[in-house]
């Protein structure tokens, strides 16, 4: 399978550009909460304890809509290695 832009039709690229647009401008939108929520879920890894992975894959889980939810996982990933 071609991931080529030029193979595919005139349509289909309109399609796939704006996606890429609708998805940059979400992750403009929402940087600086995805960031605070992921600190937010961090912060509560002393409490939780050994029950902490399993809270916060709920919590990824009730965030909506999904792309929010990934770049919220990102930013908990990103801390979680900086903390290392």
């Amino acid at each position: 399978m071609s991931f080529n832009l030029a193979n595919r039709s005139l349509a289909e690229r309109a399609m796939i550009e704006d996606e890429k647009a609708r998805l940059y401008e979400l992750w403009q939108a929402n940087l600086g909460k995805a960031k605070a929520d992921a600190a937010r879920l961090i912060g509560e890894k002393a409490k939780r304890k050994g029950r902490w992975a399993e809270w916060v894959r709920g919590e990824l889980d009730g965030m909506s809509p999904p792309e929010y939810a990934n770049m919220v996982r990102a930013e908990v990933n990103k801390l979680m290695a900086a903390a290392r």
